[in-house]
């Protein structure tokens, strides 16, 4: 669906946690439909979800941030996955939890959809709840 695009830049600091301050921030702005765009920074504490799995794993220790990616909105939450890299270049990835830390910085542009909406419904072949976009007028 074609949409109108603003961008939002973020820089969290020191033991900030990227999932919690994401959905703060397009709460706190009303922001019904975003993408993260880019994010470049750093992590001490890594909380994710493996593929195919129920329970959040914490990894402590420094890590890369080698992406985050995914969708949110204040009222529909989010769907962010993350990949992470330790000293040694070995990289995981997952769905991003709550928990997290930032170590020294996280560098982060979001995508706002200022007339996309959207929600998550429960889709009868994936029997999951999924992305929902819909029009909204913009005020």
């Amino acid at each position: 669906m074609k949409s109108n695009v603003e961008a939002h830049v973020l820089r969290l600091g020191p033991d900030e946690d990227p999932k919690v301050a994401l959905m703060n921030y397009v709460i706190e702005k009303k922001i019904a439909a975003a993408s993260v765009a880019s994010v470049v920074g750093s992590l001490k504490v890594s909380v994710m979800r493996y593929a195919n799995q129920k329970e959040m794993v914490t990894l402590d220790g420094f890590r890369e941030v080698v992406s985050l990616s995914g969708t949110l909105g204040a009222t529909s939450g989010s769907h962010l996955h993350l990949s992470v890299s330790d000293n040694k270049g070995a990289t995981l990835g997952g769905h991003l939890g709550e928990g997290s830390k930032v170590y020294t910085t996280l560098e982060i542009v979001l995508l706002a959809y200022p007339d996309l909406k959207f929600s998550r419904e429960v889709d009868p072949r994936t029997t999951y709840e999924e992305l929902s976009i819909k029009k909204q007028v913009i005020k």
